[in-house]
């Protein structure tokens, strides 16, 4: 995980994203959530999160390998942990934006069964939906 905060306050984006390319190594890499999962679950869980937070994930799933490979096998761990340390778990996927979408990648299928929802984030419509919810307390099981 890299900080691109600072990065992403210039006011043109085409700058902003050629700055975060320049700063992190491994941009354009492949997605390794499980590394990222394990690396907050380790560092930062504990001094972030409480029993009443509720976790933006927001990823479109697409961890590289398969389910036998290992790296997808820690990502459903990683994300149990994280889901086990919060109140709710909510899955940002852009790829939701799409009518035909299936839960056919594994990493989509390891997170899946871990997060209390999984949502669209693609458009302002979307967004709004997401402010609507989080406004509201979560639901008691």
């Amino acid at each position: 995980m890299t900080p691109i905060t600072r990065l992403l306050k210039q006011r043109d984006p085409d700058l902003a994203i050629a700055a975060v390319s320049r700063r992190v190594h491994d941009w354009s890499g492949g997605t390794r959530i499980s590394a990222c999962l394990h690396e907050f679950n380790q560092h930062w869980m504990r001094r972030v999160l409480s029993s009443d937070t509720t976790v933006l994930l927001i990823t479109d799933g697409l961890e590289q390998g398969s389910e036998a490979d290992p790296a997808c096998q820690r990502l459903a761990f990683e994300a149990q942990r994280l889901r086990l340390s919060c109140e709710r778990l909510l899955w940002l996927n852009p790829l939701l934006r799409f009518e035909g979408f299936e839960a056919k990648a594994a990493g989509v299928r390891a997170l899946l069964p871990e997060v209390t929802q999984h949502l669209p984030v693609h458009n302002l419509l979307s967004l709004q939906e997401l402010a609507s919810l989080l406004s509201k307390p979560p639901a008691r099981p």
